[in-house]
C-alpha cells in the first residue's frame, strides 16, 4: 500500500494517466539530455528512463527539428506500449514551436514553461499568454518552473528597488526568494486569466542552494495550494548531487511539502542516465513515503567480515531484485515492499535476518563456513558449499511466488 502525500490540501492535477497533489503519491520525474531532434537516441532514453521506472519525462524542445520529433518520438514509444507522459521543456521560443507545430502540442502531455526565459519587455506578456492559450486549447497542465538562475531579470530590479526605499531593508536573499516566490504565483495568476484552470497548474521555484530551496519551498507552500515540484535546479556529480539533493528533498516530504521530485544529477560521461530516478525512488523509499523495489539490507562490512563474499552477493541481489520489477511489478502485488537482508557475520547476522521478510547470515572471519536463512523471522535452511548465491536466489523467487502470487 502506497503512502500519500503528507500535504492533501493541494489541488489535484492531471498529467496524462497520472494525478499529480491532492494527496496523491509523490511522483518520479526524469528528463532525457539527448538531442530531441535525434528521434532513435531519444526513443531509447525515454524507454529506458520510464522502465526504470520515472512516471514523467521531459523532453527539450528548443527548435522546429525537436518540435517536428515530438510526434515521431510519441508515435514510437507508443509501439513500444510505452505510455509514459512526455512534458515539453520550452524557453524563449516555446510561444512559437507551440503554435507552428500543433501536432507537438497535442503529442505533449505537460508544458514547462520558465517565466523568466518567456521574453522581454512588452513582448514577454504576449508570449506567455500565446503559450498559455495552446495549453487551454489542447486542454494541457502547464509546470511555472521559476529558476533562480534565469530569474525575470525586471521582476527583480523592481523589487529591490522597493527593498532599498525601505527605513530596515531585507536581505539580498531573501528579495531574491521573495521574487522567486512572486514571479511563480504572479505567472500562475496571470494563466488563469487567461483561462488555464487552477487544476491544470504545478508550481516549481528551484535553487541550487540546500537551505536555500528549503527555505522558499516552506513559505511557496504557505501561499498557494498548487502541486509543487521539488528539486534543486543544478545537484551535482556523484555522491555530492546524491547528498544535496536528498539533504534539501527529504527535509521538505518530511514536512509535507512536494508532490514529484526530479534529482538533477550531472551524469558521469557515459554514465547511464537513469541513475536519477533510482536516487528519486530511494529517497522515497527508505522515507516510506511509497515502495517500489525489494529492499535489500546490508552491513557495511568490518574486521570480521575480510571477505567480500557478502558484498558481491548483495550487490548481485539487489541488482537482481531491481532487475526483476517490471515483470514482478505486474504479477506480484506487494512485492515492492519485501526486505531482503544479506549480512556479513554473526554479530547482527541473525538479528536483522530475522527482521526481514528473507535474510541470510553470511560466516564472517574464523566462523563456521555456514549461513543460516531466515524466512518471516524463522531459521529455516543452512546453505553451504559454492552455490550459495543460486541457492539463495532460487528461494528468494519461491518465497515471491508464494507470498505475492
Amino acid at each position: 500500500m502506497l503512502a500519500k502525500s503528507l500535504k492533501p490540501q493541494s489541488t489535484s492535477v492531471k498529467v496524462g494517466n497520472l494525478s499529480l497533489g491532492g494527496g496523491s503519491p509523490v511522483v518520479v520525474q526524469s528528463m532525457t539530455n539527448t538531442d530531441t531532434a535525434d528521434i532513435e537516441s531519444t526513443v531509447t532514453q525515454v524507454s529506458a528512463l520510464a522502465r526504470a521506472g520515472s512516471e514523467l519525462v521531459r523532453l527539450t524542445v528548443n527548435n522546429e527539428a525537436a518540435a517536428k520529433a515530438i510526434p515521431r518520438i510519441f508515435e514510437q514509444l507508443s509501439v513500444q506500449d510505452i505510455n509514459v507522459p512526455l512534458i515539453g521543456d520550452f524557453h524563449y521560443n516555446g510561444h512559437k514551436l507551440l503554435t507552428r507545430f500543433p501536432e507537438c502540442a497535442q503529442a505533449l502531455a505537460k508544458y514547462r514553461i520558465n517565466p523568466g526565459n518567456v521574453g522581454r519587455g512588452k513582448k514577454k506578456d504576449e508570449q506567455f499568454a500565446t503559450m498559455i492559450e495552446v495549453a487551454c486549447r489542447y486542454d494541457k497542465p502547464v509546470r511555472i518552473g521559476v529558476n533562480w538562475g534565469s530569474l525575470d531579470q525586471q521582476l527583480l530590479a523592481g523589487m529591490l528597488d522597493n527593498n532599498s526605499q525601505l527605513k530596515e531593508p531585507k536581505e539580498l536573499a531573501l528579495v531574491q526568494r521573495e521574487a522567486l516566490i512572486a514571479s511563480a504565483l504572479q505567472s500562475a495568476k496571470a494563466a488563469e486569466i487567461i483561462g488555464l484552470r487552477h487544476d491544470q497548474i504545478v508550481i516549481s521555484c528551484k535553487t541550487s542552494s540546500v537551505q536555500e530551496l528549503i527555505q522558499t519551498y516552506r513559505e511557496l507552500a504557505k501561499q498557494c495550494d498548487y502541486p509543487l515540484h521539488l528539486g534543486l535546479t543544478e545537484a551535482g556529480m556523484g555522491s555530492k548531487g546524491i547528498v544535496a539533493s536528498t539533504a534539501a528533498l527529504a527535509v521538505l516530504l518530511q514536512e509535507g511539502i512536494g508532490d514529484t521530485i526530479r534529482i538533477s544529477l550531472t551524469p558521469e560521461p557515459g554514465g547511464d542516465r537513469t541513475k536519477e530516478v533510482v536516487v528519486a525512488q530511494e529517497i522515497l523509499q527508505t522515507m516510506g513515503l511509497r515502495s517500489f523495489t525489494p529492499m535489500v539490507v546490508s552491513c557495511p562490512g568490518c574486521g570480521r567480515t575480510t571477505s567480500t563474499y557478502f558484498q558481491e552477493l548483495a550487490d548481485k541481489i539487489q541488482s537482481y531484485l531491481r532487475a526483476q520489477m517490471p515483470v514482478w511489478g505486474q504479477t506480484y502485488p506487494g512485492v515492492e515492499e519485501m526486505t531482503v537482508a544479506v549480512m556479513g557475520c554473526v554479530v547482527n547476522g541473525p538479528g536483522e535476518s530475522k527482521h526481514a521478510n528473507i535474510g541470510i547470515s553470511l560466516p564472517g572471519t574464523g566462523e563456521t563456513p555456514v549461513a543460516p536463512v531466515f524466512v518471516d523471522g524463522e531459521r529455516t535452511i543452512t546453505l553451504k558449499g559454492d552455490n550459495i548465491a543460486e541457492e539463495f536466489q532460487t528461494i528468494i523467487n519461491n518465497y515471491v511466488i508464494k507470498n505475492y502470487g
